[in-house]
């Protein structure tokens, strides 16, 4: 019979789909996974039922979740598809598994985002032959170098973190507002500005957090520049104006009752505020407003921060201030779970403590320190 006449049997697309020779993941607009096929779940080495729901973020290592947050999603939001992106994955062990992959956005008829489909293939021998010459150069320099020159070196990288990161954020920030103000925009152009400037803001505070990561756990904990006598009132208000910008659709409501002044680092007391409101804005109520109090007594200063929603489950509470803890989102926002860590880490520079609160009526986070320091 000539092979023109075989007529080959009908192809299984559910098979097809399961048993790739690459992985398949649909994640949600909230950034949990929807869809996962057998080949990822045999690389990952996890049933189906304990992906199902969960934030994406679980299944990504340290570096993944940056490569997510700061490259992935705004590229996915800007042009609806991004190509040949390295990042690596976690296994049920906690072994990083290296991949390479594609991703594109499903929209609606409206342009709603529907799913993020991602296309995964493994890279284990290029990404160890790339990670085998970086080890290799860096245990060259760690062996050359006294420890005065691994100082160095970690200053070094925090500058560089925050020089070569923050001025193509800068720049972005100040194109979009030239295009903002040329008046020559249509509806959808500004959408799309609009969605640079939040990117930019959330980039931002990402590259806040590592930093300040990086200067805990690397240096000798977070630097202050005391202030004596700051009037904390406009700092707090200035925080909270600038989460009004970014969240138009929130409702923030500040109460102040600061009548003494106090010894302190303000940026970093600001940052403080910040990173609790942004923590509200992701998991708390979007229905219920999200308040901000401030007040000064003879001996302390007392900033806390209340959102409505669901009560904090009891077996995350322990973990709330650990690094690269994340919690149920409430939204499609998305941290490093670095936020609460760093909140922690300024209230004990601070000499302060931080506690919380959870019913089912509200979620309350407080700082309580001393208003002036230890002489």
């Amino acid at each position: 019979m000539p092979l023109s006449d075989i007529v080959p049997p009908p192809e299984d697309l559910a098979d097809l789909y399961d048993n790739a020779p690459c992985g398949y993941l649909s994640v949600s607009p909230a950034g949990e996974i929807a869809k996962i096929n057998k080949t990822l779940l045999g690389w990952l080495g996890q049933p189906e039922q304990n992906l199902l729901g969960r934030p994406v973020h679980d299944i990504l290592s340290f570096g993944g979740k940056i490569a997510f947050e700061t490259h992935l999603a705004p590229l996915l939001r800007l042009q609806g598809f991004v190509d040949e992106f390295a990042l690596d994955l976690v296994d049920a062990r906690g072994d990083k598994i290296p991949v390479i992959a594609n991703a594109t956005e499903r929209r609606g008829d409206k342009g709603e985002h529907v799913f993020t489909r991602l296309t995964v293939f493994r890279a284990v021998d290029r990404r160890k032959f790339e990670r085998t010459l970086i080890e290799a150069r860096i245990k060259a320099e760690a062996e050359a170098k006294s420890g005065h020159a691994a100082s160095e070196l970690r200053d070094q990288f925090i500058a560089v973190l925050g020089h070569d990161l923050r001025n193509p954020l800068a720049a972005i920030a100040a194109g979009s507002h030239m295009l903002r103000r040329s008046g020559k925009l249509e509806a959808r152009d500004l959408t799309i500005v609009a969605e640079m400037d939040r990117s930019a803001a959330r980039a931002n505070r990402l590259i806040d957090d590592v930093m300040d990561f990086a200067r805990g756990k690397l240096g000798a904990g977070l630097p202050l520049q005391i202030d004596s006598g700051v009037p904390l009132g406009p700092v707090v208000e200035h925080v909270v104006a600038e989460m009004r910008s970014i969240h138009p659709d929130r409702v923030f409501e500040v109460r102040l009752d600061i009548g003494h002044p106090v010894e302190c680092d303000p940026d970093r007391i600001g940052r403080l505020a910040s990173n609790l409101l942004a923590n509200s804005v992701t998991h708390g109520a979007p229905d219920t407003p999200i308040v901000c109090e401030a007040r000064t007594t003879g001996e302390s200063f007392e900033l806390s921060v209340t959102n409505g929603g669901p009560p904090i489950p009891e077996g995350q509470r322990d973990k709330l201030f650990q690094p690269f803890f994340r919690g149920e989102p409430g939204g499609s926002q998305h941290g490093l779970g670095l936020g609460l860590f760093i909140v922690s880490e300024i209230a004990r520079a601070h000499r302060g403590v931080i506690d919380m609160t959870s019913t089912a009526d509200e979620t309350r986070f407080r700082l309580l320190m001393p208003r002036q320091r230890e002489r």
